[in-house]
């Protein structure tokens, strides 16, 4: 599967679950995940969406980290 393909499954996953899902393609922060998903009333979810050998940049790790310390889950989903 190429990364579109699981990021078009994780976000029809998690509108099916009822999550407010923006795929994001271009921001003010490198290194942001592809996908926020925000359920009704709580918190938002970040997801980074990668291939199964698809490597997490070291950017990428330091914005995951900076999201994690404002209290946001940050996942990286492989399909």
């Amino acid at each position: 599967m190429t990364e579109q393909q699981i990021q078009t499954k994780k976000i029809k996953e998690l509108e099916a679950e009822g999550y407010y899902v923006i795929k994001l393609t271009k921001t003010n922060k490198n290194g942001i995940p592809d996908i926020i998903a925000i359920p009704k009333g709580s918190d938002v979810k970040f997801f980074e969406v990668k291939t199964k050998v698809g490597k997490v940049s070291a950017l990428q790790e330091y914005r995951h980290k900076e999201l994690e310390s404002y209290g946001i889950y940050v996942e990286v989903y492989r399909g």
